[in-house]
């Protein structure tokens, strides 16, 4: 059985960047190095290899709200 992710952030785009913080406004020294994560439309999510936070593409097929 998979754990949930800790944190789920829904969004339109296929292409986003993960740097830990959660607004991208927050002191970089509270999160993690910048990466940028692309959205297979196929599986409708990516998860940040460092915060394990999982981004869902908004009407892709993993979106489940």
């Amino acid at each position: 059985m998979t754990q949930p992710a800790p944190e789920t952030i829904r969004t339109p785009k296929t292409r986003i960047a993960c740097d830990g913080t959660g607004d991208g406004l927050a002191d970089a020294a509270l999160g993690h190095p910048r990466v940028w994560l692309e959205i297979d439309p196929d599986e409708g999510f990516a998860d940040c290899g460092y915060c394990d936070r999982r981004f869902i593409l908004i009407g892709g097929v993993a979106d489940k709200a």
